[in-house]
């Protein structure tokens, strides 16, 4: 005799598969708003300040009834927008070019060798724990340093930015390195090539998504970054984008429209940066994480 049995299937009801549908593209829909608003409005409030005159303050988030252009203007002129630009540049792109290069180098060699050798492994990780550190807990020590081997200049503190971005640089490259299979390697040294060819004449061109990946968060960090060169630049002409900004705030009153309207000119470069380059970051930071 055979016994019937029945068989209960775990698949949800054609019902309740579609309520939990409509219920995930609700709240999908929901977050996608509260983000933009959350990007695009601060965005928003800083174009509509910057271009309004004092006396429309009231309301920040009202419309300007005049377009004052000029603020971008006054703002240009009175932060010395051309020389402060060109040390903001300066210091970015010799950090950038330099931190590719040699950052690169130590993140290829550390990675090869830590399973091989325990002085290897020790140096990565004691490179990832300073990624830990926050730069208010060794800022005094720093400071005093800095003035005593006269570093306070523009090629102190790009020197300074190129070691402070090891860290994060050699845990981002070591994890691309080991995505690459080492015969490669084996094979360029099987036809002569020495270990400096190796590096830049296989593995290093390998490396352009995560050279791009460390370059637009390397540009994204030092351009933006405030409390660095505010206590390392003593000299009023050595200063950045980023500092000149204090010349809005008086004592008794700050000029927003014009403050703002030079946050606007120091965030264009960022901004075209990351809308045109963002791929490249969600890439590289993601590569070699999934084997």
């Amino acid at each position: 005799m055979q016994a019937n049995v029945e068989v209960k299937s775990n698949e949800p009801k054609p019902k309740k598969r579609a309520k939990n549908k409509h219920i995930n593209w609700t709240l999908t829909s929901v977050l996608m708003v509260v983000a933009i608003f959350a990007i695009l409005g601060p965005i928003y409030i800083t174009i509509v300040i910057a271009l309004k005159d004092p006396s429309q303050m009231t309301n920040i988030l009202s419309l300007p009834k005049k377009i004052h252009w000029e603020n971008f203007a006054n703002a240009w002129s009175m932060t010395d927008f051309p020389r402060m630009f060109f040390n903001t540049l300066f210091i970015t792109v010799v950090n950038i070019i330099f931190t590719i290069l040699t950052n690169s180098m130590a993140a290829y060699v550390i990675t090869r060798c830590r399973l091989k050798n325990k002085f290897f492994n020790m140096m990565y990780y004691y490179f990832i724990s300073a990624m830990f550190i926050p730069f208010n807990v060794i800022m005094l020590p720093l400071v005093k340093e800095v003035s005593a081997f006269h570093m306070d200049n523009i090629l102190g503190i790009t020197f300074l930015y190129i070691v402070f971005g090891l860290p994060q640089s050699i845990f981002l490259y070591s994890g691309f390195v080991k995505g690459i299979p080492t015969a490669l390697e084996e094979a360029a040294i099987m036809d002569g090539a020495k270990p400096y060819q190796v590096f830049f004449k296989v593995i290093f061109p390998l490396m352009k998504p995560m050279h791009a990946t460390v370059a637009i968060l390397s540009f994204m960090w030092t351009w933006n970054d405030f409390l660095m060169p505010l206590v390392l630049l003593s000299d009023p002409h050595q200063q950045t984008l980023q500092l000149a900004q204090y010349v809005f705030q008086g004592q008794f009153s700050t000029q927003y429209n014009l403050a703002f309207a030079s946050y606007v000119l120091v965030l264009l470069p960022v901004l075209l940066m990351y809308v045109f380059f963002q791929k490249y970051i969600i890439a590289g930071v993601t590569s070699g994480s999934v084997k």
